[in-house]
């Protein structure tokens, strides 16, 4: 981070805190030393989402001593990925960081992300390689989780639940969170072109607070990953999966019921009390249903885009 401030980019450090007033202090001191009075121009975000400590007024107290600090107070908990939204929504940097507010993460990663995004990089995700946390708790999960996210995306990162990652503000535009979305955010971009690594980070056991994840995440992870899959190969083209899906089952039915005309007809058997005649009429049934919600989609996609001027794609760069 060496340089005058004119020629760096303004950065944007984005912290979602919750109870954490014991840390806070000593998390911006940390910061602090890294920004230098030199760099002005960067701004310290926290994101207070329903605090019921004194962190508000450790924040108020951070700000009237720093204009460099600023503050987003949500009026209840609408949790982390809803205050990393705030964060982004108000932010003016060209680059932005998010991290944790915990003391996990360490703020003298922050230049050795920047020095990753200087190399050309849209998004720089840090890897807590040395991890400090339980492994049957927090550890075992994670992995299993980054497995299954990495396989399933084609996005390769050992630690997608690393809060430490450095972003280019244009990979964010028109990115919207819910749910547990943010540590799934270098996906989308990626799947626009834009380019995402990582960096082994350090991590500090756990000082303040108490860890909100563990085993259970898995589940979630799973069902969140099936959204994001749908966003990002079928939005704009709904009718090639649900219109595949409607055609195997109606395909199965039809098969099941040519079957049992061939029993009727050619054998003389009694087909009216199978449960397969049931079977292979459902599935029909169900092939018509799932085809027909295809075509729905694929009218409420045209919608979504034109309604609201939206693209299907993303420019580089345009030579005129």
């Amino acid at each position: 981070m060496n340089g005058k401030e004119k020629n760096n980019p303004k950065i944007s450090i984005i912290i979602p805190v919750k109870n954490e007033g014991a840390s806070l202090p000593i998390l911006y001191e940390k910061i602090a030393d890294i920004y230098k009075e030199s760099f002005q121009n960067n701004e310290i975000i926290f994101i207070n989402d329903g605090s019921t400590d004194n962190t508000q007024s450790v924040i108020e107290k951070l700000h009237s001593k720093d204009a460099r600090v600023k503050a987003v107070q949500l009026r209840r908990n609408f949790g982390q990925t809803a205050a990393i939204s705030a964060g982004f929504d108000i932010a003016q940097g060209e680059i932005i960081i998010t991290m944790d507010a915990d003391l996990q993460n360490d703020p003298a990663d922050i230049p050795r992300l920047l020095d990753k995004i200087n190399e050309g990089y849209d998004i720089v995700s840090g890897w807590r390689k040395n991890r400090k946390d339980k492994f049957l708790t927090r550890r075992l999960p994670s992995r299993i989780a980054n497995f299954i996210i990495s396989k399933l995306t084609g996005v390769y990162l050992h630690d997608y639940g690393c809060a430490l990652k450095a972003y280019r503000k244009e990979a964010l535009n028109g990115i919207r969170l819910y749910g547990d979305m943010h540590r799934f955010i270098p996906i989308f971009p990626s799947s626009q072109g834009f380019k995402v690594t990582e960096i082994a980070v350090i991590h500090h056991p756990r000082k303040f607070g108490k860890s909100k994840y563990g085993i259970s995440r898995i589940l979630k992870v799973i069902i969140d990953i099936a959204t994001i899959q749908f966003f990002i190969k079928f939005l704009t083209k709904p009718m090639r999966l649900f219109g595949t899906l409607g055609i195997f089952f109606a395909t199965a039915g039809l098969g099941i019921n040519i079957y049992l005309t061939y029993l009727k007809l050619f054998q003389g058997l009694s087909i009216s009390g199978r449960p397969l005649l049931l079977l292979g009429i459902s599935l029909i049934i169900a092939g018509i249903q799932i085809a027909s919600l295809g075509i729905l989609g694929e009218v409420i996609s045209r919608i979504y885009f034109e309604s609201q001027n939206k693209k299907t794609y993303t420019v580089r760069k345009i030579l005129r």
